[in-house]
């Protein structure tokens, strides 16, 4: 059995450009996992493998490796720092025991950090602060510092101060070693000295090494009364209660330095030695039931337990699904049967490999505290529990927000239909926060996502992975119809052509009904005028014509049709014959009852920076919104409010643009409710407009 006090699960994230990607290069050059580094602007980063990533420069999809350091085995987990893709950062996390932050030193805590950060909060996740960049012009180390305490409300335990800064940055002092790291100019790793600390620094080195140091002896009440009592603690007591504090999320260790230039990053991988946990030292992952309720039971890290797997990426590549796995109990081998709890299915493993970036590696076993990824699973999705079949258990599942952005998408000719199926199919089981449906109506695919970026990267991997054309547009809104005069009205079907006749006349009452009543129908006919049999084709008649309402062809909602009269024919009359007669009707009557068009209410719920807040609520104004209530919460505020579908695409991008990227918001369906006359009379216009060139191409 491996020794798990020498793991580490580690992910890697921060903000678009703060350097994660070319941090995770200069790691495994340092491990010697890579010999050659490939630059992110070049597009030939290990970890960035996709085309697309390459060629934006941008981290999409998380990629996983493997390395060692200090005889510490390092499971690694590049995250991607776009707002479109905190997904794959959200649930890297939950599987992950301790992290890396990334900061730019001079471009601070940005706003995808805070999401980031909240993210890993939840996710009870340990981290190292790693301010990079530090030889770019602008660079603060100090004003980042201060930043992690006012905008995360986080502590930053400083365990390095930078010597130099911008171009004159060389190196760090360690403030538990008072040693200063300097680098020369060849841009080697290896290539440093150990010194005296310079003479100018002294002083600061000193505050700050007593500000740690009092942090640090927090953590346990012997060094505490020791420190009182005016005797230092020696170095391994100290690194004790830094990892005391540091598990417990009392503080995060700080460092500093430059990535792109192999300056410092030592010091981050000796900290994630020294500072995070491994898989044992953090909180066993709770059971619950099918229904998700907690059962008490916990999947303790151990070989020796029965085996528990969460399934927590789907990856489909050139030689088929790879299910990404992390193990938090047991063992599991080549050729063993594993049960899916969501399913109830069992599944045998055949193929398990150890990643690195999009090379893999065959293994045979793997055991409690490893991230592996599992070749050829055929029902496996996010979140689903893999377990022992003799101890079935399920684990605590990941929840995903809701898309807030969608477009139509139709495949250019037959043999695209084809594979459009497929290949959307693939993509869905990959990413949980893109989602498909079909618009019953318009029969078009809808394609719902987290952003335009996240959609606009979904129709290029359409086009150049799965080879599929497709032509992309606007969703369009399910609008409806109804009406708000009631009108009593008469119908009779004659038909005489030879043979026997059509015969139907039916005396109704058309009257508009409370929002939500949907279509009634109630007959109140006496004497027998209309024979019992064909009152049930009198409703049917009226039924089938809601689907298509009097003004622009949107179904009709709530109304009810009362039969008060009509007359038979002994010969002719038939069932069909009133069915016929009832949707003449609707089309005669319903233009009379003062028809209106109904539009889709939605719900908004939009979070938003303090400073915004106005902009905010001015831009939900112009967009026919009404704000139904403001709450204060952690960092900003919450605007509640219903707006139309209509005037709420596009809305994710204006305001990130309106909160640099900070803003939130998530929308579902409220109701329907009528249009103003203006945008009634657009949507009729298009709806003429659709029927007329329909009409012109048959």
């Amino acid at each position: 059995m491996k020794d798990l006090t020498k793991y580490r699960n580690i992910g890697i994230f921060a903000h678009v450009d703060a350097g994660k990607t070319t941090t995770t290069e200069r790691i495994l050059k340092l491990t010697g996992k890579i010999h050659k580094i490939g630059e992110v602007h070049d597009g030939a980063s290990t970890m960035d493998f996709m085309d697309q990533e390459a060629e934006r420069g941008i981290t999409i999809q998380s990629a996983a490796t493997t390395c060692f350091w200090r005889g510490h085995q390092f499971n690694v987990i590049d995250t991607p720092g776009h707002v479109d893709f905190t997904i794959e950062v959200y649930r890297s996390l939950k599987v992950l025991d301790g992290g890396v932050g990334v900061f730019c030193a001079s471009g601070g805590v940005e706003p995808q950090s805070e999401t980031n950060w909240r993210y890993a909060d939840d996710s009870g996740v340990a981290r190292v602060i790693y301010v990079n960049k530090m030889d770019r012009i602008g660079a603060n180390f100090y004003k980042v510092v201060d930043q992690v305490k006012s905008i995360l409300g986080a502590k930053p335990l400083v365990m390095v101060l930078p010597i130099g800064e911008e171009t004159a940055f060389s190196g760090v002092v360690d403030l538990l070693t008072r040693q200063a790291y300097t680098w020369d100019d060849s841009g080697k790793p290896e290539n440093f000295t150990i010194g005296e600390i310079p003479a100018d620094m002294l002083d600061k080195v000193e505050q700050y090494r007593a500000e740690l140091i009092e942090s640090a002896v927090e953590q346990e009440d012997d060094a505490m009364e020791k420190y009182l009592e005016g005797e230092e603690p020696d170095l391994d007591t100290i690194k004790r209660c830094i990892r005391k504090g540091a598990i417990k999320l009392a503080f995060f260790p700080t460092y500093c330095g430059s990535s792109f230039k192999n300056k410092g990053i030592q010091n981050v991988l000796d900290a994630v030695v020294d500072y995070l946990p491994n898989p044992t030292d953090v909180k066993p992952q709770p059971e619950v039931d099918l229904e998700g309720n907690p059962t008490g039971e916990f999947a303790i890290v151990d070989a020796s337990k029965p085996f528990r797997g969460l399934a927590f990426k789907i990856m489909d590549d050139k030689y088929g699904a790879l299910t990404f796995t992390r193990i938090y109990s047991g063992v599991i081998k080549k050729g063993m049967t594993v049960l899916n709890t969501f399913t109830g299915k069992t599944e045998r493993i055949s193929r398990m490999v150890e990643m690195h970036a999009d090379d893999r590696i065959e293994i045979d076993s793997a055991q409690a505290g490893d991230i592996v990824a599992l070749v050829g699973m055929k029902n496996v999705q996010t979140g689903h529990t893999l377990c022992d079949e003799n101890h079935p258990a399920t684990l605590e599942p990941m929840v995903f927000p809701d898309p807030v952005i969608s477009i139509a998408v139709a495949p250019k000719d037959k043999a695209n239909a084809e594979k459009l199926g497929t290949a959307i199919g693939k993509m869905v089981q990959e990413d949980p926060s893109f989602r498909v449906e079909t618009d019953e109506e318009t029969n078009e695919m809808i394609l719902k996502g987290m952003g335009e970026l996240h959609l606009d990267i979904k129709i290029d991997i359409l086009k150049r992975t799965h080879k599929v054309e497709v032509t992309v547009g606007a969703p369009q809104v399910a609008y409806r119809e109804t009406i708000t005069k009631a009108v009593s009205d008469s119908y009779t079907h004659k038909k005489q052509s030879g043979g026997s006749g059509q015969y139907a006349k039916i005396d109704y009452t058309i009257e508009p009904l409370e929002a939500g009543s949907g279509f009634v129908f109630e007959a109140s006919v006496v004497g027998g005028n209309v024979p019992k049999e064909f009152i049930p084709a009198v409703e049917k008649g009226f039924k089938t014509s809601i689907h298509k309402g009097p003004l622009a062809g949107y179904p009709c909602l709530d109304f009810k049709v009362t039969l008060k009269d009509g007359g038979f024919h002994a010969v002719d009359s038939s069932s069909i014959a009133f069915e016929i007669a009832a949707k003449a009707a609707y089309r005669q009557t319903m233009q009379k009852c003062a028809p209106q068009v109904l539009e889709p209410i939605m719900k908004i719920d939009v979070f938003t920076p303090d400073a915004q807040v106005g902009d905010v609520i001015g831009d939900l104004n112009r967009r026919r919104g009404m704000i139904k209530e403001q709450m204060t919460t952690h960092g900003g505020v919450r605007v509640k409010a219903d707006a139309p579908l209509s005037a709420m695409f596009g809305y994710i991008g204006d305001l990130r643009t309106m909160t640099s990227g900070r803003g939130q918001f998530s929308m579902e369906f409220s109701h329907y409710a009528p249009c103003p006359k203006n945008v009634a009379e657009e949507v009729i216009a298009k709806a003429k407009e659709k029927e007329e060139a329909l009409r012109a191409g048959k």
